[in-house]
């Protein structure tokens, strides 16, 4: 689509994902074609059944099994998406739209953007008068990153802008300083960049990060605190029961979504400004050259994708977006990588 936003409503049309649940629970994605079909060992479903169809319809394959048609929510495509690298879980992301206060027409910068589930997130809160600039260090992940958010929304869009490089570096050249409403940092040594976030912030804006460990939380808090350049950061994480209702059995689910990341927040200060002396309780505050060893990206350790593994990722995730974007009557068979 021209506007790279395709409608999340109304009749399904070609090139739409379509999640089909079946008898018992299973649940399918497909990308509708004309004349296409989806096989399974029960039978056939042609797509030509869906297409036309009303949201949240029930079709019938040839031996008579019904299926349930839906548009797949953003949760449900970011957590089946093709990834490079983790995502950020909907259960984050969504604190992060809120806790940050992402509204339409911010202009955000996000680093890095990993599989571009955030991303996504993103484009929806700043909407088509927002801007939103990634960064991301590798080029493979930046790769399946472009792809998903283009599968979803069946084009680029026109407001968001992906540099391949290390933020310390590129910010600086890529945003005017003061003009950015909102950073959100979600990588390894997110305290390296403070004062580069601290230079592109407007005055109240809000810097957020997505933080795996402990000892991560601790060193970006004491990265933001020194700057002098920010309010105090306040830090919390969210975990998700769900609970089984049927009937008077009600009781919470034996499994839930538990610790994923710690996120703290911070507002950038006026120039000039001094934060008021806060009182805090007696606590440890200073740490030694041995802590700061703890605290280094190589002793903390980082998660590596096998380039075999990448390489799948952006075929699929490529894959994806050549459906999602073909005009009725192409075909889609040809390599992603061609």
């Amino acid at each position: 689509m021209s506007d790279a936003n395709r409608r999340q409503s109304g009749p399904f049309r070609v090139g739409d994902r379509v999640q089909l649940t079946g008898p018992k629970g299973r649940l399918n994605t497909v990308t509708l074609e004309a004349g296409g079909a989806f096989h399974t060992h029960r039978g056939i479903l042609d797509h030509d059944l869906i297409i036309g169809q009303p949201d949240a319809s029930v079709v019938t394959s040839s031996n008579g099994i019904e299926y349930l048609a839906l548009r797949p929510l953003l949760t449900d495509f970011v957590m089946s998406m093709p990834r490079g690298a983790a995502i950020v879980y909907p259960k984050d992301a969504a604190q992060i739209v809120g806790m940050a206060d992402i509204f339409p027409g911010a202009r955000v910068v996000e680093a890095g953007v990993g599989s571009g589930a955030l991303s996504l997130w993103l484009l929806r809160a700043i909407g088509p008068e927002g801007r939103l600039h990634s960064f991301e260090r590798r080029q493979e992940f930046a790769d399946v990153a472009q792809a998903n958010v283009e599968a979803f929304l069946a084009g680029r869009p026109s407001n968001w802008t992906v540099t391949v490089g290390d933020l310390a570096e590129a910010l600086p050249a890529g945003e005017e300083a003061g003009t950015v409403d909102r950073v959100v940092l979600d990588m390894l040594a997110p305290w390296e960049c403070i004062p580069m976030a601290a230079d592109a912030l407007t005055p109240g804006g809000v810097i957020i990060c997505y933080i795996a460990t402990v000892t991560q939380l601790s060193r970006v808090a004491e990265a933001i605190r020194s700057s002098g350049r920010f309010t105090d950061p306040e830090s919390s994480e969210t975990i998700v029961r769900t609970w089984h209702v049927e009937g008077l059995a009600v009781r919470p689910d034996h499994r839930m979504v538990a610790h994923t990341g710690f996120l703290l927040t911070a507002r950038r200060l006026a120039p000039g400004a001094v934060l008021p002396h806060v009182a805090r309780r007696a606590s440890k505050s200073d740490y030694s050259d041995e802590d700061v060893e703890v605290w280094t990206p190589g002793a903390l350790g980082d998660r590596v994708s096998s380039e075999k593994s990448l390489r799948k990722s952006v075929r699929e995730a490529q894959a994806a977006a050549r459906a999602a974007t073909y005009a009725p009557g192409e075909s889609t068979n040809s390599d992603p990588l061609e």
